[in-house]
């Protein structure tokens, strides 16, 4: 059964960073093309950034393009999200994504191109 697991979510003051991990069972990480979405609260889910199968293709949401930098490491099989610069928008639930189909030209953005789930870590950003 596949299972995504995320970590690393906190407190932080507006300002600082934090770097979530999302380790997956039942498949390689590099496999399918990977996401990270958030949600705040009253907020629908929107994804903030995605890479592509192997060496792919990485997107973020425009807002945070020059904050967040989305990664692998296929020793330890995990995706992590590094946010820095964080300001209370940001704050919300991160949830860990995969497709079910691999690409390295395309990843998703967009929750119904996701098809496993993690349960999500609780980032808050405030002073």
């Amino acid at each position: 059964q596949v299972q995504l697991v995320e970590s690393g979510g906190g407190l932080v003051a507006p300002g600082g960073s934090l770097r979530l991990s999302c380790t997956a069972s039942e498949f390689a990480t590099d496999y399918y093309p990977m996401g990270w979405f958030r949600q705040a609260p009253g907020k629908e889910r929107e994804g903030v950034a995605c890479i592509g199968s192997g060496d792919g293709v990485a997107l973020y949401l425009y807002s945070v393009k020059d904050r967040f930098t989305i990664s692998r490491d296929t020793a330890k099989n995990t995706v992590f999200l590094e946010l820095n610069n964080l300001t209370p928008e940001d704050t919300g639930i991160y949830y860990c994504a995969a497709a079910g189909v691999e690409s390295s030209h395309w990843c998703p953005l967009s929750s119904g191109e996701a098809k496993w789930w993690g349960l999500g870590t609780q980032v808050t950003v405030s002073s």
